[in-house]
């Protein structure tokens, strides 16, 4: 590279970024979560030490694809854990889980239960697309864009109902516990 190398790296991301932003769009399905990726590959490039780059394109790619297998990793075992949270907290015990300790405090248990009915109900009272979407996108784990393909709406009209049921499912929480 006739430019410095960390000079380099930065300007050949100039030159691709929007293949770059193509490939992150096609491997994440969404075009939010794609700029997120392209913003934080640029700050990568930016702070990764310098040093020779034999083929300075094929880092970029490369860099980008570990940061989309990187959030997919992450999403699985944020999945994972809340799913053992929300198991936990509503006794249920599928294979291979643990069922909860019974020696925990009586009354951290009846709280706990307390606050998934409240929960449970504060869903099924949402508004019936609200509920539709935030349960085929928090529930079935499926992304906007799914979501938005199974109802025939817009993803911006998935975004709305999610904004109404957390909204609500918000206010439902809030006020858990003061009366």
């Amino acid at each position: 590279m006739s430019l410095d190398e960390k000079h380099g790296v930065a300007a050949l991301y100039g030159l691709h970024q929007a293949e770059l932003r193509r490939l992150l769009l096609a491997r994440t399905g969404d075009p939010a979560e794609a700029e997120d990726l392209l913003q934080e590959l640029w700050l990568r490039v930016r702070q990764r030490p310098t040093g020779p780059v034999a083929n300075g394109r094929a880092y970029l790619f490369r860099m980008a694809q570990n940061m989309v297998v990187d959030r997919l990793r992450e999403r699985q075992r944020r999945m994972a854990r809340d799913r053992r949270w929300a198991d936990q907290e509503t006794d249920f015990a599928g294979p291979g889980i643990e069922p909860v300790d019974r020696h925990d405090n009586a009354e951290q248990q009846m709280i706990a239960r307390e606050e998934v009915a409240t929960l449970v109900s504060a869903i099924a009272n949402l508004p019936d697309g609200a509920r539709r979407v935030f349960e085929m996108h928090k529930l079935e784990g499926l992304n906007h864009a799914e979501v938005a393909a199974r109802l025939g709406i817009s993803k911006s009209g998935v975004e709305k109902h999610m904004a109404v049921a957390m909204k609500y499912l918000r206010r439902a929480l809030l006020g858990w516990g003061k009366g």
